[in-house]
């Protein structure tokens, strides 16, 4: 056993947080031997406002940045070595000194409608209560259903189950990547595909954080990077980047690879009480999908013109 972890995690105490971490983990030890020993590496959990802060909407605290910032802050004071985050949680920009460079091999990105009676949007009567804090999935269902209700609803995975379960709404969203990763795919009514419910940027990536100088560190994160979703996961990233997005707008993005070399982009902005939208499709090779990204972005913003997330 070793004296001292040659690799500390850090990560969010939530259990799919934590499932995501055993993960990183377990790649990390298949990839190098020396960290298979016991006690190699640990898991530090670190609690961050987001979590503390369960009761108003996170574009009324400011934004998802505050699923990281302690991990962040841990990362760049030198507690931890390596940060797990769910991707789609991350700023669109890092904080000075920290770097992203390996994401792992990313899970199903749709989101999943969870419904006691309605196997489908389209089944929710007239008025139906949905419950989410996000504005994205607010947005579009309202684009689509205008009727219905939205109301708050926030908590991790099984929070937001059992609320459905004890009615406080009659609906609710959740990514079915999460669903999967902690075995509970089977509560899902109906699995939404992109033309209806298109995902928010990076959902379904696992990316694992550290600090930008940290050349040992990097060499242990190299072989778990899963190019593929790296570049896909670039390419909406630069979308977000380029429309200056946080949880705030109703912003949603996926890239998909076609062929072994070209990605295909679909974005989307709607405002805020669906009232109105704008969608951007960008192809090109793979490695260009950052400019993609980054195109698609500034083609959104020249639709809307200023205001438009305005209600």
């Amino acid at each position: 056993m070793t004296d001292r972890p040659l690799l500390r995690i850090g990560s969010r105490g939530s259990p799919l947080a934590l499932i995501q971490a055993e993960e990183v983990k377990a790649r990390l030890r298949a990839a190098h031997p020396e960290l298979q020993e016991d006690g190699a590496i640990t898991i530090e959990v670190i609690k961050t406002s987001g979590d503390r802060l369960r009761e108003q909407s996170l574009a009324e605290l400011g934004g998802k940045g505050l699923f990281t910032k302690e991990i962040e802050e841990a990362l760049l004071a030198k507690r931890i070595d390596i940060a797990v985050h769910s991707m789609k949680d991350m700023l669109a920009w890092l904080p000075d000194g920290l770097a992203v460079p390996c994401i792992l091999p990313r899970e199903d990105p749709r989101d999943a409608l969870i419904a006691l009676e309605a196997r489908a949007l389209a089944d929710l009567p007239e008025g139906a209560r949905v419950g989410t804090a996000s504005p994205r999935r607010a947005a579009q269902l309202l684009l689509r259903r205008p009727d219905l209700e939205i109301v708050s609803l926030r908590g991790n995975v099984q929070t937001r189950l059992r609320k459905i379960k004890d009615g406080v709404a009659d609906a609710t969203l959740l990514a079915l990547a999460g669903l999967k990763r902690l075995g509970l795919e089977a509560e899902a009514s109906a699995v939404l595909e992109p033309d209806e419910m298109l995902p928010a940027v990076a959902q379904g990536a696992i990316g694992v954080e550290c600090r930008a100088h940290d050349g040992p560190v990097a060499a242990y994160l190299e072989p778990l990077n899963d190019l593929d979703s790296w570049w896909c996961v670039a390419a909406e990233r630069s979308l977000l980047a380029a429309l200056g997005g946080s949880c705030k707008t109703p912003i949603a993005g996926l890239a998909r690879l076609e062929g072994a070399d070209e990605i295909r982009l679909d974005a989307l902005i709607v405002k805020p009480d669906g009232s109105a939208y704008h969608r951007a499709h960008r192809k090109g090779a793979r490695d260009e999908g950052a400019r993609l990204g980054a195109e698609a972005g500034l083609e959104l913003k020249g639709q809307a013109g200023e205001g438009f997330f305005e209600v």
